[in-house]
C-alpha cells in the first residue's frame, strides 16, 4: 500500500509539477498550454512509453501537436489519468531507474462512452495525424484483407455513423471531413507488424468500398498510410512500480508505466497533411521500412531465439543472465557482426555496427527480466523469418551457415527435451513436433530427417544439401544438450572462422 502520507499530498497533475523532486524530469512546457493535432487509437503502454514520449519532447518547440488518447472499449486509462491532468509517470529501467513525467497526451476518451467527442475530434479540422496501437487483431483482418464477417466491422457496416472498430472510427472520421471539405488526415499505423500502413489502407479502402464509393475513391487518392517501425520493450506496469514512483514524486500516480531506456521509430516519410518535425526527436524518417523490418527480425529477433534455444539448454532464465555467460554471449555477438550482417540488405542510413551494439547493451540490461522461456514461444513460426531466411541469403551468396544452424538445431534439441520432460509446447504446431519428439532417438541421421519433413518451416531449404550437412553438424555438436555439451558446442563455433 502507498503510504498514507501521500494520499494527503494528492495525485500528479498539472499543479503539483513544481512541487516534484529536482530528480524528475518534467515537461520543458506548460501542458495546459498545448493544443491537439493528434488522435491516437488504443492508449495502451506501449503508446504511453514510446510514442507520447517523443510527441512529450517534441511539444517543447512545437506546443500544437499534443495527443486525444482513445481507448475504444476499456475507460481504464481515461479514469486513471484524467484527474492527474492526463499526466503519468515513465520509469526509463537502465543501470539507474530514471523517472520522467509525460504530458504530452491532453484528452482521454473512450469510444464506448463518448463516441460524439471521438467522432468530433477527428472532424476536428486541426487533428492532421491519427495514430493506432491496437495490435493486430485489432485490425480485424482476415489475410491481408479486412473481415467483413467479424462482429465489429460487420457491426460497423450496418450503422457506419456509430462504429465500434478503430476502422470504423477512421473511415467516420474521413466521411465527415470528405463531407464538409476538409483535408484528411494522415492514418499511420504503430504496430509491430509488416508493412502495416499497407494493411491498414487495404482494410480501410476495402471498408469504404462497402458503404461510400465516392468516399472510398477519395480516400484512395488523397489519404496517406505511411508504414512504420517501432521497438522497445515495456514491462507491464505492477503494485511495487506504482509504489515506488508515488514514494519518489512525493504523490500518487495511478498508472504509472515503464521501459527499457533504448527505443526506436522509424517512419515512412509519405503524409497528406502537416507532419510534426519527428526527426527533431531522435525518429527516423526512411522510405525503406521493410529493411528496417528486416533488420530488426534478423538482428535482434535472429539473436533473441538464439540466446532461447542455446540459453534454455544451459538452464539460463533471462536473456541478461544469458549474456553474462561469455561463451553464448560471445557467440551471438559473432553471430550478428558476421554471419547476420554479411548477408542483409541494411537501409542506407542504418549503422550496422551501432545498431549491434545497441542490441547488446540491451540483452545485458539487469533492468529488464526478459525470460528465454517466452521468447522460445511459437518457434516453428518465428524462426523461418528469423534465422531460417539469413541461411537461405547466405547460401545464395555462397557464404558458410555453420553458426546460424547451431540456434536451429538448438531449438530441435529443445523441443525434444521439453516433450521428454512433460512441459508444454507453447507452439501452434505444437501436436505436431510432440509426436516429432516422441519419434526422435537423439542422433542426428534420424532426428534431423524428421524435422525437415516440417515443410511450412524449413522449405525451400528442407531438401538443401549445403544445409542437411551443416544442420546435422550442428545437431551432433550439441551432443546430449546438457549445459557442458553446449558450452563445448559454442567454445568450438567460437574457435571457427563463422
Amino acid at each position: 500500500m502507498v503510504d498514507a502520507a501521500l494520499h494527503h499530498r494528492g495525485r500528479l497533475s498539472e499543479p503539483s509539477l513544481t512541487a516534484l523532486p529536482a530528480s524528475i524530469i518534467r515537461p520543458a512546457y506548460a501542458p495546459s498550454r498545448t493544443s491537439i493535432s493528434i488522435v491516437h487509437i488504443g492508449v495502451g503502454a506501449f503508446h504511453r512509453a514510446h510514442q507520447a514520449a517523443y510527441i512529450d519532447d517534441l511539444l517543447t518547440d512545437h506546443p500544437d501537436w499534443a495527443i486525444c488518447g482513445v481507448s475504444l472499449h476499456s475507460a481504464d486509462v481515461r479514469n486513471a489519468l484524467q484527474p492527474q491532468d492526463g499526466l503519468y509517470t515513465l520509469a526509463l529501467l537502465g543501470q539507474q531507474t530514471q523517472l520522467r513525467v509525460i504530458g504530452s497526451i491532453r484528452e482521454l476518451l473512450c469510444a464506448r462512452d463518448e463516441a460524439d467527442a471521438v467522432l468530433t475530434r477527428l472532424a476536428d479540422p486541426a487533428v492532421r495525424l491519427v495514430t493506432l496501437t491496437i495490435t493486430e487483431k485489432g485490425y480485424c483482418l482476415s489475410g491481408h484483407d479486412l473481415d467483413i464477417a467479424h462482429p465489429d466491422i460487420a457491426h460497423d457496416l450496418a450503422s457506419p455513423e456509430a462504429p465500434r472498430s478503430a476502422i470504423g472510427y477512421i473511415v467516420a472520421g474521413l466521411r465527415a471531413r470528405h463531407r464538409r471539405g476538409i483535408t484528411p488526415y494522415t492514418v499511420l499505423s504503430c504496430d509491430n507488424l509488416a508493412e502495416n500502413g499497407h494493411r491498414l489502407r487495404r482494410a480501410v479502402l476495402q471498408y469504404a468500398q462497402h458503404i461510400d464509393i465516392g468516399l472510398a475513391d477519395w480516400i484512395e487518392a488523397k489519404v496517406a498510410f505511411p508504414c512504420s517501425m517501432v521497438d522497445s520493450i515495456t514491462p507491464a506496469s505492477d503494485d511495487a512500480l506504482r509504489e515506488r514512483v508515488s514514494g519518489e514524486l512525493g504523490c500518487q500516480d495511478a498508472w504509472p508505466i515503464q521501459r527499457e531506456t533504448y527505443t526506436q521509430w522509424v517512419i515512412e516519410d509519405r503524409f497528406c497533411n502537416d507532419r510534426p518535425p519527428f526527426e527533431h526527436v531522435g525518429v527516423t524518417m526512411s522510405h525503406d521500412i521493410a529493411g528496417y523490418d528486416r533488420a530488426k527480425l534478423r538482428f535482434l529477433n535472429g539473436a533473441h531465439s538464439s540466446l532461447a534455444y542455446l540459453g534454455s539448454l544451459m538452464g539460463i532464465e533471462t536473456v541478461a543472465e544469458a549474456m553474462s555467460e561469455p561463451l553464448l554471449a560471445g557467440f551471438v555477438e559473432r553471430l550478428m557482426r558476421e554471419a547476420i550482417a554479411s548477408v542483409i540488405a541494411i537501409p542506407s542510413n542504418l549503422d550496422a555496427h551501432a545498431y549491434i551494439n545497441a542490441i547488446l547493451d540491451r540483452f545485458r540490461n539487469p533492468a529488464i527480466r526478459h525470460l528465454l522461456s517466452q521468447i522460445a514461444w511459437d518457434g516453428s513460426q518465428k524462426l523461418p523469418v528469423r534465422l531460417l531466411s539469413t541461411i537461405t541469403d547466405a547460401l545464395v551468396a555462397g557464404k558458410p551457415i555453420d553458426a546460424l544452424c547451431l540456434p536451429i538445431a538448438a531449438w530441435m534439441h529443445f523441443v525434444r527435451r521439453q516433450v521428454q520432460r512433460g512441459v508444454v509446447l507453447v507452439d501452434p504446431l505444437n501436436d505436431t513436433l510432440i509426436a516429432i519428439a516422441h519419434a526422435c532417438v537423439g542422433d542426428a541421421q534420424a532426428d534431423v530427417p524428421v524435422f525437415l519433413e516440417l515443410h511450412g518451416i524449413f522449405a525451400p531449404l528442407h531438401d538443401d544439401e549445403r544445409f542437411i550437412r551443416a544442420l546435422r553438424s550442428a545437431y551432433v555438436a550439441l551432443g546430449d544438450a546438457t549445459p557442458a555439451s553446449v558450452s563445448r558446442a559454442l567454445a568450438l563455433a567460437l574457435a571457427k572462422t563463422v
